[in-house]
């Protein structure tokens, strides 16, 4: 379960504004009328948007996510529209991946050397720590729009005057209008840095779905597929991104990383791992919550507490995932590291540069500049103050704990009694 997809908006055309008031009752009038079940999904149908020929797992995973859309999901009109719209912009997308590698092979020649993947339980501080090293210019970081739009960007990128980065933020402003909690829960913008589950979604095998939609037999055909097959292809997307950038490494989050370390270790062997550590009962309500409010625009009905169940399972099978991955010594001591979240939060500066320090770098004095000023000007992290209720998922922290126990007793985790809304 991801958790910060990109929402499946479909891009405005240049000229074109509407306010989501006009959006809704456009599409509210149209659902009146609308025959179920349109328009279609099938892999065939989005091949004929895309104009493009799926072959191999990119082709059974769209087969087996449409399959799952069609008996799991109740889409509202305007769910059924944007996932069209997705779907194709990520068919056609992986199409043009392929042809950039084609154009050009001193792409597919470049190596990614040893990229460092950021990993923990949902809002553990993964995302804060990611976008810490977004600002240092030595470090790669797919943003936002890359997952839109996929190109290079330049060490001089401007957002303020890229096209691109000025039609993602008009896209993320619509869902803010649908999803007024979302900005509060996970604050980003054209520019942020994004999660890979939105990079292996252009070959349909990501838990990022799994968010937005309504689609447990989706993940259940995916956890069992695995993800060597999603790692190769993010593999050629980030060549095509790094081309003629010249920084030194990727760093790359997503929670989901949990789930797939076979998968990055396949593709990446000398892949570096940071771990971030939190109590996880407190946290597991926000996730939740996050979950709502993604699906909210897209679903006519949505389960809170069959929402609770399924984030709760699945990560308490990730915390004993995260035990194991340690244990097992799959990669060795200087290629991994563990962080506790109150040592990131206390003094985020340092704690990066204690990170750099165990992977062989130094924290660059504009780099840390641009991390303090962006600490000074988003407190918090840039996160609110989220509201909600945990019965409202049937969640209780407390019988959750014993869950957990194994994990926080294994990485010495502190308990926390109240941590919402903190760094995520």
């Amino acid at each position: 379960m991801s958790t910060a997809p990109v929402p499946p908006i479909p891009a405005l055309r240049r000229g074109k504004s509407l306010s989501f008031r006009a959006l809704s009752a456009g599409f509210g009038a149209v659902e009146a009328v609308a025959p179920r079940g349109w328009p279609a999904l099938s892999t065939a149908a989005i091949e004929r948007s895309a104009g493009v020929s799926l072959q191999g797992p990119a082709r059974e995973g769209l087969e087996r996510l449409t399959e799952a859309m069609a008996r799991e999901t109740r889409f509202s009109l305007f769910g059924r529209v944007s996932v069209r719209y997705d779907l194709t912009r990520l068919a056609r997308n992986a199409a043009m991946i392929e042809r950039m590698h084609e154009q050009t092979p001193a792409i597919g020649a470049a190596p990614v050397t040893a990229p460092l993947f950021i990993m923990g339980l949902p809002r553990s501080g993964t995302s804060f720590l990611h976008t810490l090293l977004g600002y240092d210019p030595d470090v790669m970081v797919p943003r936002v729009w890359q997952t839109l739009y996929p190109a290079p960007r330049p060490r001089d990128f401007d957002k303020r005057v890229s096209a691109v980065a000025r039609r993602t933020d008009r896209q993320l402003g619509i869902f803010a209008g649908m999803a007024p909690d979302f900005p509060a829960i996970h604050p980003i913008d054209a520019d942020s840095p994004q999660e890979c589950s939105e990079i292996t979604a252009h070959v349909f095998q990501s838990l990022r779905f799994d968010t937005t939609f309504r689609v447990p037999t989706y993940t259940k055909w995916l956890d069992a597929f695995g993800h060597d097959a999603a790692f190769a292809f993010h593999k050629r997307y980030l060549q095509a991104l790094q081309h003629g950038v010249g920084a030194k490494f990727w760093a790359l989050k997503c929670p989901d990383h949990t789930f797939s370390i076979p998968g990055i270790l396949a593709t990446y062997p000398d892949a570096r791992f940071v771990v971030v550590h939190r109590d996880p009962v407190h946290v597991f309500a926000s996730v939740a919550h996050m979950t709502e409010v993604l699906r909210a625009p897209f679903l006519r009905e949505i389960d809170p507490a069959e929402i609770g169940r399924q984030v709760t399972e699945r990560w308490i099978d990730g915390a004993r995932l995260l035990v194991a991955f340690d244990r097992s010594r799959e990669v060795p001591p200087e290629r991994l590291m563990n962080i506790q979240y109150e040592d990131l939060t206390r003094d985020p500066v340092a704690a990066v540069a204690m990170i750099y320090r165990h992977f062989g770098h130094d924290l660059s004095p504009e780099a840390a500049a641009g991390m303090q000023a962006h600490l000074a000007a988003a407190p918090r992290g840039g996160y609110g103050r989220n509201r909600y209720q945990l019965s409202a998922f049937g969640i209780n922290p407390e019988r959750l704990r014993p869950d957990f126990m194994p994990y926080m007793d294994y990485f010495g985790i502190k308990s926390r009694r109240d941590e919402r809304g903190a760094a995520a």
